[in-house]
C-alpha cells in the first residue's frame, strides 16, 4: 500500500511539473523571444497575452517543490545540493524576470533595462531548468543516502545541451502562443520564427533521444524491455505527426493549431523522460518507494492534494477562459 500512495504521489508531482513546463513554458518563450521584437507597441501586446495569467503558472512549480519535499524528502535532500547552482539560477532568473514584467510598464527611461531584464531573466530560467533536468538524467551520485558529487557536477555537455534544447523549446512555444494569441504583422513575424524554431527543436529532441541511451546501460536496457520498447517504436511517428502539425498549421494560418501541437511535442518529451525515470526517482540509485516519506504522511498528504489540484485547476481553467481570444493593440491587462 506503502508504494501504491508513493506511486500515486510520483504521478501527481509529474503532473504538476508537466502543467508548469507546458504553462509557463509558453510565457517565458516570450521573454526569450523578445529581443527578435524590437518595437515597444508589440513588446506591449507580447507581454499582454500573458499578463492574466503568468503569475499563476509558476503556481504548478511550487507545488512540484513543495510536494517533492514533503513527500519524497530524501529525493529532495540529494537533488537539492547537486543542483543548487542552476536552482539559484533559475530562480533569480524568475524573480528579474517578474520585476521586469512589473516596472517595465511604470518607467519610460529605464524601460530598455527591464526589456532586457525580461528577456535575460527568461533566457537563464529556461536554460537553468534544462540543465537540472540534464543532470538530473545524468545521475546524481549518492552514498550512505546523501549527495556524494561536487560543487560542479552538474555542468556537462549533456546538461548544457539539455539547457539549450529547453531554450529552444520554449521559443517554440511562445512563438506559437503568440500565433494563437495575436494578430497583423505580430503573428506574421511570430509564424516566422516558429518555423525554424519547429525544426530546431525536432533536431534537438532527436540528439537528446539518441545520446540518452548512451549514457547509461539502465536507460538502454528500460527503452528496449517490454511495455516501454512499444512506446519507442511509436513515439517518433507521433512526434512527427506533431510536427506536421504544427509546419501545416503555419502554412494554413490557423491560430490554436500549431501550438497545441507544440504542446504535444512537450508532452511526448516528458513521457519519455517517465519512462526513462521510472521506477527512479533520482536516478539510477534512489527508487519511488525508497525516497518516499512514511505511508502516514503520504495518505495526510494526498487529502490536501485531493481538494487543492481540482481548485487550482479550475481557477487555472477560469483565468484562461475569461481572457480567451486575440489581444489587439490598445487592449491588455495592463
Amino acid at each position: 500500500m506503502a508504494f501504491d500512495l508513493a506511486f500515486v504521489w510520483a504521478f501527481l508531482i509529474a503532473f504538476a511539473v508537466l502543467a508548469y513546463v507546458v504553462m509557463d513554458g509558453f510565457d517565458l518563450g516570450i521573454g526569450i523571444l523578445f529581443p527578435f521584437f524590437r518595437d515597444k507597441g508589440e513588446r506591449d501586446i507580447m507581454m499582454n497575452t500573458v499578463a492574466p495569467v503568468w503569475d499563476g503558472n509558476e503556481t504548478w512549480l511550487v507545488l512540484g517543490g513543495g510536494g517533492l519535499l514533503a513527500v519524497f524528502p530524501l529525493a529532495y535532500a540529494t537533488v537539492l545540493p547537486a543542483l543548487y547552482v542552476p536552482l539559484i539560477a533559475m530562480l533569480l532568473g524568475l524573480i528579474f524576470r517578474g520585476v521586469a514584467f512589473e516596472y517595465r510598464w511604470r518607467t519610460k527611461r529605464w524601460l530598455p533595462v527591464w526589456d532586457w531584464g525580461f528577456a535575460v531573466g527568461s533566457m537563464v530560467a529556461a536554460f537553468s531548468q534544462g540543465i537540472a533536468l540534464g543532470a538530473l538524467i545524468e545521475g546524481i551520485p549518492i552514498v550512505d543516502r546523501a549527495y556524494a558529487g561536487g560543487w560542479w557536477t552538474w555542468l556537462t555537455p549533456f546538461s548544457v545541451a539539455t539547457g539549450i534544447s529547453l531554450v529552444i523549446g520554449y521559443a517554440l512555444l511562445g512563438a506559437t502562443w503568440l500565433v494563437m494569441k495575436t494578430t497583423g504583422d505580430l503573428a506574421a513575424r511570430a509564424r516566422d520564427i516558429a518555423q525554424p524554431a519547429t525544426y530546431l527543436t525536432l533536431v534537438a529532441m532527436g540528439v537528446f533521444s539518441l545520446w540518452t541511451p548512451l549514457i547509461g546501460p539502465h536507460y538502454l536496457g528500460r527503452w528496449l524491455s517490454f511495455p516501454a520498447v512499444i512506446f519507442s517504436l511509436i513515439v517518433p511517428l507521433l512526434v512527427l505527426v506533431c510536427v506536421g502539425a504544427i509546419v501545416s498549421g503555419l502554412n494554413q494560418h490557423k491560430d490554436a493549431q500549431p501550438f497545441l501541437a507544440a504542446l504535444g511535442l512537450f508532452v511526448l518529451g516528458f513521457a519519455g523522460i517517465g519512462i526513462s525515470f521510472y521506477p527512479y526517482i533520482v536516478p539510477p540509485t534512489l527508487t519511488i518507494a525508497e525516497a518516499a516519506a512514511p505511508h502516514a504522511s503520504l495518505a495526510f498528504l494526498l487529502v490536501g492534494a485531493v481538494v487543492l489540484i481540482p481548485i487550482i485547476l479550475a481557477y487555472t481553467g477560469y483565468a484562461y477562459w475569461v481572457f480567451r481570444g486575440k489581444v489587439r493593440p490598445g487592449e491588455g491587462y495592463h
